[in-house]
């Protein structure tokens, strides 16, 4: 397998390949990208959020998880004086209820993932791994359709408070085709270069979240930050289309679900729908999610995917790092929720590996849908035989609470064999963001999601450069 990068936007694709391209390892690959998409895909995570990640080491041949999702504030006793504030976001043609502000902000994970990540398994130094994403943030960004689409739908929340200048410069919500600036970010970014990670836990970044948490009733505390740490799970394995499939559980429900799916490889476009839905049947969707896929010269992979989830609509003054919005998130509040405790996600960056090594490199964006576009893709490759490009770009489907959303490109008789087997049917005009944003790395090619504006590349190498 060539090294390669997908991604959910071109310029965090680039970051990725210019760190491949010097002999970083896909580790420096997955931080300089995930970074690079904290500036460049903010309508869909940022550095104040939470992720999971997949890790296989090509030497050791050890996969394991990482978890550097957001955790529960409240340590040390404190209590909120704000209120969440009730928002409806019309979703294409849902319309879907959340809770946003600053008390919906928990303890942010995604920095102290990337520092574990870079400890772990970086061969590049930290600064240089920096240097994509600090070059991004002065330049400004490409703005693509697929997110111009997305702001559309989260303009409510995204140009709260100090989001307005961003995404809506002059009183207009910025266009496809604009450029997304964000000059904050410059010395957000700076200050993580020197600081390392911990700048969001006792560092300058901390200070900034602590003090405005303090300023509008929010939850998090200092103890909250001093306490947070990255973990390495083991991954959950299952057998699928004769393969070793890594990925995580929980929330997730791919393991359950991946082991049910039925042989699709000889059904008809009917019968492979309705197989589908059948398995993967599920509730309404939330969640705004990116995701990276990276394998490395030597066979190692990572696939890291992070949220803020909407994002709480509060952005640090002259930072403008976006707040998440994790605590209302309600698909992922299922038992009671005390100081310190990890939160659950459906996150599920996956490997498929064989005994050469890494076969497939995948992972998904899309909340509850996240789980059908991953499983789609996936069993579009291993199973049915489709190059990357061709699984990630095939019309998806996803059921919900008896009816089964459709991208157009069915072929008319897959809506009445659904029909036939008891599902409404409900076909969207175009493809869609809510049908997930998927990228992976195989063998036979890489792929990023067009539906969010993704991107894929192989790497030519020009040398390696060490860590210091």
């Amino acid at each position: 397998m060539d090294a390669a990068i997908a991604a959910g936007h071109p310029a965090t694709v680039e970051a990725g390949v210019e760190v491949l391209a010097e002999g970083g390892s896909a580790a420096d690959a997955a931080v300089a990208a995930s970074l690079a998409s904290c500036v460049a895909e903010t309508v869909m995570t940022g550095l104040l959020g939470g992720g999971h990640a997949i890790y296989f080491d090509a030497g050791s041949r050890r996969a394991r998880n990482l978890d550097c999702f957001v955790a529960v504030p409240g340590l040390g006793g404190k209590a909120t004086a704000a209120e969440l504030v009730e928002l409806e976001v019309p979703f294409g043609i849902e319309l879907v209820h959340y809770t946003v502000g600053i008390a919906s902000c928990g303890v942010p994970g995604l920095p102290a993932g990337l520092g574990a990540l870079h400890a772990e398994h970086g061969r590049l130094p930290w600064s240089r791994v920096c240097e994509p994403a600090l070059r991004l943030a002065q330049a400004g960004v490409d703005f693509p359709p697929a997110h111009a689409a997305c702001l559309q739908m989260l303009a409510p929340v995204m140009t709260m408070n100090e989001g307005a200048g961003i995404y809506a410069p002059g009183g207009q919500l910025l266009p496809s085709g604009g450029k997304l600036r964000q000059p904050g970010l410059v010395r957000a970014l700076e200050l993580l270069a020197d600081e390392g990670p911990a700048s969001v836990y006792t560092g300058a970044i901390g200070r900034s979240l602590l003090e405005l948490v303090d300023e509008r009733g929010g939850v998090v505390t200092r103890e909250d930050l001093l306490a947070y740490e990255a973990r390495w799970p083991e991954p959950v394995e299952v057998p699928y289309a004769g393969i070793r499939f890594f990925t995580r559980g929980g929330l997730s429900r791919v393991p359950e679900t991946i082991i049910r799916l039925p042989e699709l490889r000889g059904l008809s476009e009917p019968e492979r729908a309705v197989g589908l839905a059948r398995v993967l049947d599920d509730r309404p969707p939330q969640g705004h999610t990116t995701n990276i896929s990276v394998v490395d010269r030597e066979g190692s992979a990572c696939v890291l995917t992070s949220s803020l989830g909407l994002g709480s609509g509060d952005f640090l003054p002259g930072l403008d790092l976006h707040l998440n919005s994790m605590l209302g998130e309600t698909d992922l509040v299922t038992e009671p929720l005390r100081p310190g405790d990890r939160m659950d996600s459906m996150m599920a960056p996956s490997l498929a590996l064989d005994d050469e090594g890494v076969v497939l490199a995948a992972g998904a964006a899309g909340g509850t849908r996240l789980r059908s576009a991953l499983l789609q893709v996936v069993s579009g490759i291993l199973d049915e035989g489709l190059e990357p490009g061709a699984a990630v770009s095939r019309p998806r489907l996803h059921p919900a609470r008896g009816v089964v959303h459709l991208e157009p490109g069915f072929r008319p008789e897959v809506e009445l064999a659904l029909e036939r087997a008891g599902w409404d049917v409900r076909t969207w005009p175009a493809q869609h963001h809510y049908f997930g944003g998927v990228s992976v790395v195989g063998r036979s090619g890489s792929a990023g999601d067009p539906r969010r504006g993704g991107g894929a590349a192989a790497v030519r190498f020009r040398g390696e450069r060490r860590r210091n």
